[in-house]
């Protein structure tokens, strides 16, 4: 528990740093550049277009006349270019959000890891190829868990329990893998998935929760069609945020378990044994020499200074 919350506060502080709102205007200015694109191209081809569908449908036609009968004109030519800003809306807001998926999360897991944690080791255990193919299949288990449980959603609490718990489970594996493919190898992000299984859960539902906020935005600006493009951007930068929020609470949790991990298997290591020099060979005996008599000491009688038997000196 103290780890979540550590990582929780750290966050939501990160979240208020430049650099991640910066970060955070990256869907925003990814949206007007392709909004402004497609609408030099495209734009009056496609409100033609729109506008002759619209009065192709004889249910609409006579919708149209009882519109034109309460004076407010060509009701066709207000309608035609939103319908034509809902239909793009959603592409472009898919294509910023992916961009700027694949942008922040590596300078997210950079600035983390350069201000927290510089000396933990990068043994690079996930490719950005993994990464692709680890969404995409834990994307294809969410949606074919969602398909077998939509049954269940008719009983009115688990309708609140079971897509949130689905979504959570498929964003901690996601941003789990992307925040460990730098620093952890894959054994060490498999026994972190395990130990850590619980709260990283609890994070992703969570998070998941977080992530329903920008929908009501969303569908407030499709209600409420004159605010719509205040209200769509909006919903795209709160929603930008949140995934900062949850990237950076994966990333801050990641991390630091990761390296209390290392800690552990650190100190469970035994010490390594100083290694024995073996003795020098023996050294071959030195050669015997003449011992010689030391300077200034007496010298021994020799044989011709003893005194013959039976003749004691007087």
């Amino acid at each position: 528990m103290g780890l979540l919350l550590d990582s929780f506060w750290r966050a939501a502080a990160y979240c208020l740093r430049p650099r991640v709102i910066a970060l955070s205007i990256v869907p925003l200015v990814l949206m007007a550049l392709l909004a402004m694109g497609l609408g030099y191209f495209y734009w009056d081809a496609a409100v033609q277009a729109m506008r002759g569908l619209l009065e192709s449908s004889s249910v609409l036609t006579s919708l149209w006349s009882w519109l034109q009968g309460w004076g407010l004109g060509d009701v066709t030519a207000v309608v035609a270019p939103l319908m034509v800003v809902l239909a793009a809306a959603p592409l472009l807001v898919v294509v910023s959000l992916l961009a700027v998926a694949i942008l922040m999360t590596p300078a997210l897991v950079a600035l983390v890891a350069d201000r927290r944690f510089p000396d933990l080791e990068r043994k690079k255990g996930g490719s950005f190829l993994a990464s692709v193919a680890w969404s995409v299949s834990s994307t294809v288990l969410a949606f074919i868990a969602l398909l077998v449980s939509v049954p269940l959603w008719l009983v009115p609490p688990l309708v609140l329990v079971l897509p949130p718990l689905i979504w959570g489970w498929l964003t901690y594996r996601v941003m789990v893998f992307d925040a460990l493919a730098e620093h952890a190898s894959k054994e060490e992000r498999q026994t972190l998935l395990r130990r850590h299984r619980a709260s990283l859960l609890g994070i992703g539902v969570l998070t998941g929760y977080l992530g329903a906020a920008p929908s009501i935005v969303w569908a407030s600006g499709v209600v409420f069609a004159a605010a719509f493009f205040v209200l769509v951007p909006l919903a795209i930068w709160i929603y930008t945020l949140v995934f900062a929020f949850s990237s950076l609470w994966f990333i801050h949790y990641g991390l630091a378990a990761l390296d209390q991990l290392r800690a552990e298997t650190a100190a469970a290591q035994p010490p390594a044994a100083t290694p024995m020099v073996p003795p020098a060979p023996d050294a071959a005996p030195a050669a015997l020499e003449p011992v010689q008599p030391a300077t200034g000491a007496a010298a021994l009688p020799g044989p011709e200074t003893l005194p013959p038997h039976g003749n004691p000196a007087a």
